[in-house]
């Protein structure tokens, strides 16, 4: 926000003075976290209740005399900025600020603006496992009547959180419930002792656990805990995902409940080999895996959280040479991709808050709002292209996971450039991928020599400026675009007529620069004759053994 509007804003924030969506503090340096988080649990929660969009925690103001003074909290931009994470990691569901705001007056004094969002509907937030609300200007427990009155919201319109009749305890899967206690317990590890997990009741547990209602059991218990023969209480919705091998071989499987288990099973028919990739001018090659297992557990479980099981449709994974790709009925439904995949969007709403609120209690997903970044990051830890979502048909989020590399330079430039800021290289995969980047983005990559080309033919670069202090020596290097070199090619064949594949090699090789050994030279002639001919400039009038190349006849009409 303008810091007109921040000022204005913070104005019309202390003529309403403090109620039960707003806070301020005079806040130093030394401020409390844990009440930070105290006080962003009962602000979300009561913004929730009054049907507020967002609730707002304020530094640098007296509480008593409602003067503006100033707050030295966490002065240093990325600290500040920190404090989002540090709430993401304490509360349950993970959220966090939607954006921290700073105000700087005329006098040098400094205001902190926390923009806090209210509770997801159906879903209280806890800090550190505690549930928090206002009464006035008092910070107070949840009570139980604002508890229940946020968790009823969205009971009766998610299909995850209805009770399935007939259905006990009985038609839960025993390896599955032990599964569960284990990650419950691993979750809750810093403020819930194992001892007091295990003395639990099966009854008592599954209810903390968020998969059952007052001991009944509901379609998420059965989802994620459910023997495979109980998945017929889920009728006609099926409770299925079918792994599917393309290629050369064919194969595929299919697995139903328990979720919470046979997601592993999924992933351990996924061949996962080590790949090898070599950097520029280096013998030795790095090892990574084919594929990050907690990225595809990551991306199956947001499949399985985020299906809209009312369409009656089963969770795909489709495994090719090189990538995965996983569908799951439904659209996004809040935001687009590419806000979670920077990191930008911290979701409001689920589609099915239960079932979302149990598997983030099991540890099926980390963070919510955060998955899809740290997919998108694994990958380029790794220097493959990032994760990412075609566009959406209404009727199904389809997600592919790369396996292999689609342009050596942008890997080997990520190896280069380990320090590179996330939006480069979102921007960078997207070149690679050859899909649209904003104006401002290509000139900023322009400028630190990270591309080459002209629109729409701009590419990784194969070597990076920073690598040498001539940056005279880095142009006469460089090499030129494809479609220069296909304008040479033309002009030998229109100078000579014909022309065998050694006179263009002859022709096209002192042209191309150090940047290329010879063999990548002959590669990359090949490649530009193959695009040529496939694209009717130019045919082979020879045979595969011995080419003579010419230009296509209607070019050479035109040029007559």
């Amino acid at each position: 926000m303008e810091q007109t509007a921040l000022k204005q804003l913070l104005d019309s924030l202390i003529a309403a003075w403090e109620n039960e969506v707003v806070e301020f503090k005079e806040a130093g340096d030394n401020y409390s976290t844990s009440d930070i988080g105290k006080y962003f649990s009962a602000l979300a929660n009561e913004a929730n209740l009054r049907g507020h969009e967002k609730a707002w925690l304020v530094f640098g103001v007296n509480n008593k005399t409602r003067a503006i003074t100033t707050s030295d909290y966490r002065i240093e931009p990325e600290r500040l900025q920190g404090t989002k994470k540090q709430i993401a990691d304490g509360t349950e569901p993970n959220i966090t600020f939607r954006n921290i705001h700073e105000l700087h007056t005329a006098d040098g004094g400094r205001i902190i603006l926390f923009e806090v969002p209210a509770a997801p509907r159906g879903m209280p937030i806890a800090w550190n496992g505690h549930y928090y609300a206002r009464a006035g200007e008092s910070l107070n427990a949840l009570g139980v009547d604002k508890l229940d009155e946020i968790r009823q919201q969205t009971l009766s319109d998610d299909w995850s959180a209805q009770i399935v009749p007939n259905a006990t305890t009985a038609d839960l899967d025993a390896a599955a419930i032990e599964k569960a206690r284990e990650s419950f317990i691993r979750k809750h590890a810093n403020r819930i002792q194992e001892t007091e997990v295990r003395s639990w009741s099966l009854a008592t547990f599954l209810d903390k656990a968020k998969l059952t209602q007052n001991g009944q059991i509901t379609r998420t218990a059965i989802l994620l805990l459910g023997k495979p023969e109980s998945a017929h209480f889920l009728n006609p919705h099926p409770a299925q995902m079918t792994w599917k091998l393309e290629g050369t071989e064919r194969a595929y499987e299919h697995f139903g409940t328990p979720f919470l288990l046979s997601s592993t099973q999924v992933y351990q028919k996924i061949r996962n080999i080590q790949l090898r990739i070599l950097p520029q001018d280096e013998l030795l090659p790095i090892e990574v895996s084919k594929y990050d297992q907690k990225v595809v557990l990551e991306a199956l479980h947001n499949c399985i959280a985020h299906q809209d099981y009312t369409q009656n449709g089963r969770i795909l994974i489709t495994e090719r040479q090189d990538r995965l790709i996983f569908e799951n009925s439904g659209t996004f439904f809040e935001g687009t991709p590419d806000d979670y995949i920077l990191g930008n969007k911290t979701p409001l709403r689920y589609r099915n808050a239960f079932l979302v609120e149990a598997m983030s209690s099991l540890n099926m997903i980390d963070k919510m709002g955060y998955g899809i970044h740290d997919m998108a990051q694994s990958q380029a830890k790794r220097f493959f292209p990032l994760s990412d979502y075609d566009p959406s048909d209404g009727k199904v989020v389809r997600l592919t996971i790369y396996g292999g590399v689609v342009d050596m330079a942008y890997s080997r430039l990520l190896i280069q450039k380990t320090d590179l800021p996330f939006q480069d290289i979102f921007a960078l995969d997207r070149i690679q991928k050859k899909l649209p980047v904003s104006d401002d983005a290509l000139a900023h990559l322009r400028r630190a020599n990270l591309i080459e080309g002209r629109k729409p033919n701009v590419h990784v670069s194969a070597i990076v400026a920073a690598a040498t202090d001539n940056k005279a020596e880095y142009i006469k290097m460089r090499s030129l675009d494809d479609k220069h070199y296909k304008e040479l090619i033309l002009e030998c064949l229109t100078k000579f007529g014909e022309a065998s594949r050694k006179d263009i090699n002859g022709f096209i090789f002192p042209k191309l620069g150090d940047v290329l050994n010879a063999k990548q030279k002959y590669q990359k002639i090949s490649n530009l004759l193959s695009n040529m001919r496939r694209a009717g400039l130019i045919y082979n009038a020879g045979n595969d053994t011995k080419p003579i190349w010419k230009i296509a006849e209607r070019l050479q009409s035109e040029k007559e």
